[in-house]
């Protein structure tokens, strides 16, 4: 398992199928950025599913991998958004 941080620009008429994908995988952290602990597996059935909603030509969506999710600081400035309860 390692742990990723992925961010999106996708198309508006997009945006919502690639969120909902990612929120079967990840932890929504603010609105184009996921992070939470995955499989490789994960990983891979993740980005299959994304492949087919989205247009390669124009969108994009950025996995972070980082091995060790204790190496690394995050600091937010205001208010740390909690959007793991909310619902699409």
């Amino acid at each position: 398992m390692a742990f990723y941080i992925v961010t999106y620009d996708v198309e508006e008429k997009r945006v919502n199928k690639v969120r909902k994908i990612l929120k079967k995988y990840l932890n929504w952290i603010q609105n184009s950025v996921f992070e939470g602990e995955l499989s490789e597996g994960k990983v891979f059935a993740c980005m299959e599913e994304l492949k087919k909603k989205i247009n390669q030509e124009v969108d994009s969506i950025y996995f972070y991998r980082i091995e060790n999710k204790f190496n690394f600081e995050k600091k937010v400035l205001g208010i740390e958004k909690d959007m793991s309860g909310n619902i699409i």
